[in-house]
């Protein structure tokens, strides 16, 4: 087989051309099929791009819901050890302003 960038012949076998690093073998992300060409799928026809950017975007709203709450965590730990300076203020305020938000 030949390499499509440098034209050296490559083991049917190899992942990558041996003399330039061009990936011969591509496993598309959805399905795991093996092929020689990149871009779209040939078995189930979905465009590598397109599907890693909705399963990274997918991903990222993942992360920050959970650094959304472990900020809410650490903003309610910080107010009761104030308790003794503030009076419990500012975890009363913060109770009812995010009741009266999610109404």
């Amino acid at each position: 087989m030949k390499c499509p960038k440098c034209g050296t012949d490559v083991r049917e076998v190899a992942r990558f051309c041996q003399r330039c690093h061009h990936t011969m073998r591509y496993e598309c992300p959805s399905c795991h099929n093996q092929q020689r060409t990149g871009g779209n799928c040939e078995k189930c026809g979905i465009d590598f791009l397109k599907y890693i950017g909705a399963v990274v975007t997918q991903k990222q709203a993942e992360t920050d819901i959970f650094h959304e709450r472990m900020e809410q965590r650490s903003t309610l730990m910080k107010n009761i050890l104030w308790i003794p300076f503030t009076l419990g203020f500012p975890i009363i305020r913060d109770y009812f302003v995010k009741r009266d938000r999610k109404k």
